[in-house]
């Protein structure tokens, strides 16, 4: 095995850079279904792991005692939770090795000595911490930005203020399904009229007033993840990063995935059952317990899909009915 990279020569995540200060990480975001990730991805003690979207580091926590051995790549897009991460699993040092990018790009960011790898895990929730720092949560006042990586250009206000109506409206149904997207649509374009939306609490009260409020759920959550979709190129980003990971695994590694909207777990599925490479390993999607719903609300939409790189694409495949 080569020797360790030091987290000090991850690109993006410079040494002399500012670090944020917070408390206590694990109180502001709870990995979901650590237990059924562990499990699944197989590990042994010297295993090679990628993690495609770390964050701030809760199931990267669990992983890295189960391989003393072996090596953790941390990959994603947010420069911020990458340096808390580092400060976190600090302790792992020698193990860890984190870089900032998409998982999109895998294959071109993955070094040589993490290629192939015996575990792929790719998490596409959004942390508590981002959805405050980031302008994703319509509670408080802050700049309609959404960005995961703030070093690209394009923000939910640039969509929000220039997209045509009818655009807007496509989007907000093509990315969230919101079916009363043309009346937000419309109501955004009057709004917009008066003068640019720029923040996420006038986003959300002009929602509010287009749809009116009932239930719990606030009105403006489907068009926030929507444009936050859009944004990122969260869909875009997976069909990339699903075909990355195929190919960098090495016979018989694991591929684990957790989506929360249906739109993700369309593409996994469809994905997981067209691949010549990849072998079905859960019949059904894996979900949170009841008792992990109760004590984590936020976890009640998670599914985990699991799949095996096969030792030959010539080989038969697998089959098994799908839920």
């Amino acid at each position: 095995m080569p020797d360790p990279i030091e987290p000090s020569q991850v690109p993006g995540v410079p040494d002399d850079s500012p670090e944020p200060t917070v408390p206590d990480l694990a109180g502001l975001h709870q990995p979901i279904m650590v237990t059924e990730v562990v499990t699944h991805l197989k590990l042994k003690p010297d295993s090679v792991v990628i993690d495609g979207t770390i964050g701030l580091g809760g199931h990267a926590a669990a992983i890295l005692p189960h391989i003393p051995e072996g090596r953790l790549l941390g990959v994603d897009r947010d420069s911020a939770s990458l340096a808390l991460t580092r400060e976190r699993l600090s302790a792992f040092a020698c193990q860890l090795h984190l870089l900032q990018g998409n998982f999109a790009d895998l294959e071109r960011l993955v070094p040589p000595e993490f290629k192939p790898t015996e575990a792929i895990l790719l998490d596409l929730g959004i942390s508590s911490w981002q959805l405050a720092e980031r302008g994703f949560s319509f509670g408080t006042s802050a700049p309609l930005d959404f960005r995961m990586d703030t070093r690209q250009a394009l923000t939910a206000a640039d969509l929000v203020n220039e997209l045509p109506e009818r655009e807007l409206a496509d989007l907000l149904y093509g990315n969230a399904e919101e079916y009363r997207s043309r009346r937000v649509a419309a109501a955004i374009v009057a709004a917009r009229a008066e003068g640019p939306v720029t923040t996420t609490d006038r986003l959300a009260d002009v929602v509010a007033s287009a749809l009116g409020r009932r239930g719990r759920i606030h009105p403006a959550t489907k068009t926030f993840q929507a444009l936050r979709i859009a944004v990122n190129d969260e869909l875009g980003s997976l069909t990339r990063g699903l075909e990355a990971a195929q190919r960098l695994l090495r016979p018989g590694g694991r591929l684990v995935i957790i989506s929360f909207h249906s739109g993700e777990d369309r593409i996994i599925k469809r994905f997981i059952n067209d691949s010549a490479h990849l072998t079905k390993v859960n019949k059904k999607v894996i979900q949170p317990t009841r008792a992990e719903q109760r004590a984590n609300p936020r976890s009640r939409s998670a599914k985990i899909r699991v799949a095996e790189k096969q030792a030959a694409a010539t080989e038969p495949r697998q089959t098994v009915t799908d839920s």
